[in-house]
């Protein structure tokens, strides 16, 4: 009998992106609604009903699977993993629920694959490029080996597992220990499933299914599917089930597709089998399918068709099923003649209609399947560095260059995707808005994100609209941290809080005392990553005496604990602020510790003169604090050296500048001390060609927030002069980044305005470099820089 319609389960308002269906009374599907749900019915009689529904969070749900039941957990565990790069675990049973029993950190990306031993063994897999297998909740094995992220995960047992790749391998461990690679798949690898007595078989975008010996040989290749295939399961008799962008499940039985099951969807991310034969889809529609080959299983008559006119309704891509004239095309008599294979697709002329049919063996039908019409994308899903997106564009950006990727999905900002392409290509953000009518144009029609409102990239708020009386806007604090998601940092640029420009309409910008501050961060992952580097620095004979003291721990899981209340939402600190001895902690551990594990205790730096400006108050307190920071970023070798900066340079320096640009806030006693001073003889004849774009805007963001405390707080001249030497030095390096000239004219305007209010104007030498300097300033595509110039020039 062939398979139909079953059951179908409506509760989720997005993608359903993974099911499992560990028995025939359970369900459990996970989706982009930020839920998981447990679906149950008492006998197969009985409907499926939602029992339990799961949210850990906002972020989106991507795989789900299923923990047998326990003492612990009489009704088993749903683990689910997603965007919040957290691998959570629940106990079955309440109809509500939002708190895990067991929360599994460790993956610094989108956790986008699951699967379970028979004992309980959990492997998941992530776009940071990893697997983790957890034991009794607690991690175990780390297998790091794959090149881009990883889509497909298998448990064989809780000792041996497979692991697929959008770098088109799969590989077989033995504990942490990659054993295989098997290559042969032509785009990555998006899922795996065991085959009892032969091996394994993957997916892949290539359209292929291929069945492997575990030794590596390939026993044979399935070929029909059209478009990506996402997913793969098993049926109890052996045959394979899977499902793709193409809209269907494909059932295949002795290397032959024996049936086809057309859904109303695009894409249909996830397949699962039951243990009496059923399938289970998930799809882009946001809808759970049950389809069975039992006809007492079978859903009535009245939803049987109700589906088939659904899926005749469909509107088809023409570049799904290839270039299309219309003139060429039989009419409806074509349709007589049977079809010479599962899943053949006819297209007819029907009028002014070109409709699409599929042959349908196990009815010996042809089945609608939809109307073709011309695309308005892609009509499929496209990867771009092993992730995917709606579209992904080439862009040229320079004549005999090779173009630039644009990545875009639909339901995102396209500021925000601008902003993304900019940083990641070292593009000045001056560009954005042209980048975003790019991206507009070529998806018109298109809706782009969830609401019509925009947000703005960094801030989160409405856009800023200019108006005759509108001021300008403060800068934001916008700030992406190295350790999670988006936010992780791959040395690629990240974004940097916009100073805010001036038009010829608004008011001048100078003098302009807001300062700019990084103060965003993920405290909880930033803490898991330096203990991470801790537990690994113990665990090493050779290194096991630079490891954090027992004091040190405690006093720096203090800091974590005051930081991750002040940074939530709202603050609620209920520990006093930190202190010298915290400051003096961060110095020790960052004396001793190796360049590549420094960055999270660099970070913690940041947050710290961030948050507690007093830490390091005492006499000669900032001075140390300041120095210790230089030193572990290598700032004077790199200096001094001239050469290409490491990777463990370039993150710690672009933290340092971020730190030390933290240090100059509202009140901080910039006129006490030789800190100051330190602090640009130290940035003097900074490596400029050397620094990454973030870097330099940090750097100018150092010296715009000095200039702000300057404005209220006299300074000594030769400070002063030290400041107006680095800007100058600045301005003239700076040949191509608006953003950092703009910050540092700013900056300078800052001091000549608060200089000249107490009776301290440039020497005429200085005054005269800097019109040359500003003479010879590169034509920047916007008005803001001429602005300020002209605003500069007043005050000399």
């Amino acid at each position: 009998m062939p398979y139909k319609l079953s059951a179908t389960l409506s509760a989720h308002s997005s993608d359903v992106r993974a099911v499992a269906s560990p028995t025939e009374s359970i369900i459990l599907s996970a989706s982009r609604d930020s839920t998981a749900i447990s679906w149950k019915r008492p006998s197969p009689t009985v409907p499926f009903t939602p029992s339990s529904i799961l949210r850990a969070g906002s972020k989106y749900i991507n795989a789900v699977q299923y923990i047998s039941p326990s003492p612990e957990a009489p009704q088993g565990y749903a683990v689910v993993g997603g965007q919040d790069t957290v691998v959570n675990i629940f106990a079955l049973g309440p109809a509500q629920k939002e708190d895990p029993e067991y929360s599994l950190v460790g993956h610094t990306d989108n956790v986008c694959a699951l699967d379970i031993s028979q004992s309980g063994t959990i492997i998941s897999g992530s776009w940071d490029k990893t697997a983790k297998v957890w034991k009794q909740f607690q991690l175990v094995y780390d297998l790091k080996g794959h090149q881009q992220a990883v889509w497909g995960v298998i448990a064989i047992d809780d000792e041996q597992f497979l692991t697929a790749s959008a770098d088109k391998t799969i590989k077989y461990w033995v504990q942490h220990k990659m054993m295989r690679t098997y290559e042969g798949h032509k785009d990555a690898v998006r899922g795996l499933t065991l085959i009892p007595d032969i091996g394994f078989a993957s997916c892949s975008n290539d359209s292929e299914i291929r069945v492997w010996t575990m030794q590596g040989d390939v026993v044979y290749t399935l070929s029909g599917h059209t478009s990506f295939v996402y997913s793969l399961s098993v049926l109890p008799n052996g045959g394979i089930v899977s499902g793709g962008e193409d809209r269907s499940v494909r059932v295949w039985r002795d290397g032959e597709c024996v049936q086809m099951i057309i859904h109303p969807a695009i894409s249909v991310w996830a397949v699962s089998t039951m243990p009496n034969g059923d399938i289970v889809s998930g799809c882009s529609d946001g809808i759970v399918r049950v389809f069975s080959e039992s006809e007492d299983r079978w859903a009535s008559a009245a939803e049987l068709k109700a589906l088939e006119d659904h899926i005749a309704s469909q509107t088809i891509s023409s570049q799904q099923v290839g270039d299309v004239k219309k003139t060429d095309l039989p009419g409806p008599d074509a349709l007589l003649h049977p079809g010479k294979k599962p899943g053949e697709v006819r297209m007819i002329r029907n009028g002014d209609l070109v409709e699409a049919h599929q042959w349908d063996s196990a009815t010996s039908n042809w089945q609608k399947v939809g109307d073709v019409v011309d695309a308005v994308g892609s009509g499929r899903k496209q990867l771009f560095n092993g992730k995917e997106y709606d579209y992904v564009f080439d862009v040229d950006v320079q004549e005999g260059a090779p173009p630039l990727k644009l990545p875009f999905n639909v339901s995102e900002n396209p500021y925000a995707a601008a902003q993304r392409f900019l940083e990641q290509n070292d593009l000045s953000l001056n560009y954005i808005d042209e980048v975003v009518k790019f991206i507009e144009k070529n998806t018109a029609g298109v809706n782009l994100g969830a609401s019509n409102e925009y947000v703005d990239p960094y801030t989160g708020a409405s856009r800023y609209q200019t108006a005759a009386t509108s001021a300008a806007p403060a800068p934001s604090a916008a700030y992406m941290d190295p350790f999670t998601g988006a936010a992780r940092y791959s040395g690629a640029p990240v974004p940097t809080p916009p100073v805010p420009s001036v038009s010829p309409s608004a008011p001048k910008i100078i003098p302009y005392p807001k300062f700019v501050s990084f103060k965003q961060a993920n405290v909880s992952a930033m803490q898991t990553k330096l203990y991470q580097f801790d537990e690994a620095l113990r665990n090493e004979i050779s290194t096991a005496p630079l490891a954090m003291y027992p004091e040190e721990l405690e006093i720096v899981e203090e800091a974590f604990t005051y930081l991750s209340q002040v940074t939530s939402t709202p603050s609620q600190p209920s520990l006093p602020p930190l202190g010298g001895t915290h400051a003096e902690a961060i110095i020790q551990i960052l004396e001793r510790w190796p360049a590549s594990q420094r960055f999270p205790m660099m970070d913690l730096s940041r947050l710290v003169a961030a948050y507690c400006a007093d830490a390091s108050a005492v006499p000669g307190g900032r001075e140390r604090f300041l120095a210790s920071l230089f030193k572990a970023s290598d700032w004077t070798e790199v200096r001094s050296h001239g050469k290409a900066m490491s990777k463990a340079q370039e993150t710690n320096i672009l933290l340092l500048f971020r730190t030390v640009a933290n240090c100059f806030q509202e009140g901080t006693p910039v006129n006490e001390g030789q800190w100051v001073a330190q602090v640009f003889e130290a940035l003097s004849h900074a490596p400029y060609a050397l620094l990454t774009k973030v870097q330099r805007v940090a750097l100018a963001t150092i010296l715009f927030n000095f200039s702000c405390a300057y404005l209220t707080t006299p300074v000594a001249r030769d400070v002063v002069n030290q400041h107006t030497g680095l800007a100058l030095q600045l301005l003239r390096s700076n040949t191509d980044d608006a953003e950092v000239t703009y910050r540092t004219l700013v900056a300078l305007g800052n001091v000549i305005y608060a200089g000249n209010t107490r009776g301290i104007s440039l020497d005429s030498a200085q005054s005269a470099e800097l019109q040359t300097v500003m003479s010879a300033l590169p034509a920047f595509p916007d008005d803001r820089i001429r602005n300020v110039v002209d605003e500069i020039r007043a005050l000399l």
